[in-house]
Order: structure tokens, then sequence, then C-alpha cells
């Protein structure tokens, strides 16, 4: 006759057993469930598969249709659901570039190359009118941040659709580095050189060999890709990118999927989670306007905080670039949504893409 204690024993193991056995079959499931794009994206034939009604869709067709908007994309479960426009032509991401940096990054820090807790004193990173030791004192991962306290003039100037913010910054000097968020093209900008510097390679290459190639970018163009800037203001230049809304969008769903793309490991799992991570609150942004919402900041990436961050937006997070050049992952949707406008045209302002946004949540319906 077997003991009570026995007995119970048995019982644990054998739940404990089929809670193994459950978890297991569920990550296999989601793994198997995971939809990467092969040389084309797969559509979703019937949007309310998929949880989305055409008819609601069709009114993000016809705001789109109102706004200079040249292409947009929207993925869901790895499938594309609705798309408009051009979006197979190649454009200038704008700081959309910074987003992607910090993804080239995470390889590079797991390795070791890139230690960010190294100053720029550490580097030997200077520019044409020096930098203060004070200055020099900010780190890589102030960089990353925008919390340098760095207020060199950028090669880049701000431009009228908030290239950045450093006509607003402080005095030069004032702030103590990791103290201040401010926008600021010379931290980004410099974060270019740190990156050649470390590694040893050209960002570019980098960007085709560790993220175009492995997920199969369809427009990708190695020769579209340089740095511009006024190397008098500053020799830290810009490195501009050039990408089309349906290869943004492969860059989206890496991203949505934890660095991981077709069983591939891109960026770093835990990588990934830290730069759309908020490390700056929406109540520390700077200058005071920001305070309004919707975002934080990570590591080079917009992240919905504070009062904001529920509901359909939950979790979410956005590359920004001038003119109207948008990645944003909602991870509660399973959702990435690319967008694209071009040079020389009416740009598509925050407001007006958060209506668009706003609009493609509101599509969900029963399925």
């Amino acid at each position: 006759m077997h003991s009570p204690r026995a007995h119970l024993f048995r019982v644990f193991w054998a739940a404990t057993f089929a809670l193994v056995v459950a978890v297991s079959l569920g990550v296999r499931s989601q793994s198997q469930a995971a939809v990467f794009p092969g040389a084309e994206w797969e559509r979703i034939a019937d949007p309310k598969s998929a949880g989305y009604c055409q008819d609601k869709l069709d009114l993000v067709t016809a705001r789109l249709k109102e706004l200079p908007t040249t292409g947009m994309v929207v993925v869901v479960g790895g499938r594309v659901l609705m798309d408009y426009g051009d979006t197979k032509f190649v454009s200038y991401l704008a700081s959309v570039r910074k987003s992607i940096l910090a993804m080239l990054y995470g390889n590079y820090v797991k390795s070791g190359k890139i230690t960010l807790d190294k100053t720029l004193k550490d580097l030997n990173i200077d520019d044409v009118s020096g930098l203060s030791a004070k200055e020099r004192e900010a780190t890589v991962l102030d960089l990353l941040a925008a919390r340098s306290g760095v207020y060199h003039p950028a090669s880049n100037a701000a431009s009228s659709s908030g290239g950045d913010t450093v006509g607003e910054a402080p005095a030069r000097g004032s702030v103590a580095h990791g103290t201040y968020f401010l926008y600021n093209n010379w931290d980004f900008n410099a974060l270019g050189t740190i990156f050649e510097q470390e590694t040893g390679e050209s960002i570019y290459d980098v960007l085709e060999r560790d993220l175009a190639k492995p997920i199969g970018m369809q427009d990708f163009n190695r020769a579209l890709q340089r740095k511009t800037g006024n190397a008098s203001a500053s020799k830290h230049l810009a490195y501009h990118m050039h990408l089309s809304t349906r290869d943004m969008a492969r860059v989206g769903l890496v991203m949505l999927r934890q660095g991981a793309w077709a069983g591939q490991q891109l960026v770093p799992p835990d990588w990934a989670k830290r730069i759309v991570a908020p490390l700056t609150s929406v109540a520390d942004m700077h200058p005071d306007d920001l305070k309004k919402g919707p975002f934080g900041y990570g590591l080079l990436w917009w992240v919905w905080n504070g009062p904001f961050n529920r509901g359909a937006y939950a979790g979410a997070y956005t590359g920004r670039g001038a003119i109207g050049q948008f990645i944003t992952v909602l991870p509660s949707l399973d959702m990435v949504v690319a967008h694209k406008t071009r040079q020389g045209q009416r740009e598509v302002l925050w407001p007006e893409y958060a209506d668009v946004l706003d609009k493609v949540v509101a599509a969900r319906c029963g399925r």
C-alpha cells in the first residue's frame, strides 16, 4: 500500500511533467506559427481571417489619399494585411536610420567590440571646434539614449520637420552626461563614427551583410547608401540610408520578433528588447512640448510611454524620420506599419500619421 506522501509526490511530478510538455508544445506551436516573407510577402486573402474588416481598412486608404503618403504597408502576423502606393520605390529614410543603427550595434555590443561605458575620451572622439573635458565624459550609452550633454553643431543641420531639437539645448557644458534627454543629431552622427571605428567596418557593409541580405530585402541597393553633411561644421557625417517601404516593413518584423528571422537570430534578443525599453520617460523628455506625449525614448527608438502605453499601443515603439518616414511596431496586435513619403513634397506630420495608425487599429472586427 502506497503512503499518501508518495502519492502526492507522484501527483506533483505528473503535474510538473504535464506543464513542461504543455509549455514545450506551446513554444513549438508559436515557433511553427511564426511567418516570415520569402522572396515576396505573403498576403492575407481575407482580412476577416486576421480579425479586420475590409470596409474599415477602406477608410484607412481613403485617409492616405488625402495625404502625401507615397507608400504604406501594414503587416499582421508576418503577412501583408494592406498596402498603399508604390511600396517598391527606394528613397531617403531620414532619422529612421538611427533606429536601424541601434539594431546593428547589438551583435558588436554582445561580442565586446563595442563597450557601452567607454567615454568619448576613451575613444578619442573629438570634433572641429573641440569638445570640453566635461563633454568627453559622455559614454556610448549616453549617445544611444540622446543624453550625451554634448551640444556641438552637427554636420547636418536640423530641418523644419524636426531633424533634431539642438536649437533648444541648454548652454554647452551646463549639463552632465547621462542626465538630460535632448534629441541631437551630433550624438547620432558620432555613433556612426564610433561604430565604424570600433568594428573596423563600414555601416553600410554591415547593414547589407547583417540585415538586408538575411531578411531578403527586395529593393536594397548598396550603391545608394552614402554619408552626407558639412564636414566643416562637424567631422561626424550623417550615415543616410535609402530603403523601400516594403523593405522597411521587413526591418520592423525583425524587431517584432525580437531580433529573429526565420530561424536566425540577427539581433541579440536582449538587445532587441533593451533598445525599445523607455530609458527616458515621457515626463522627462525635452523640450517640454514632448512631455505632452505619447513618447518616451529608448536607445534610438521612440517608445509609447506613461498613460499612452496602453491598449493597442501597449509596448509599441517607432522609428521616426523627417517628411513622414516611420517604422512602427505594435506587439499587442502582432503588427508592423511602414510608412513613406519622398523628398521635395509636403511632409506627413506626426498627428496625421497617428490618425492613420488609429484608423488601422479601429479596423479590427470580430473574426
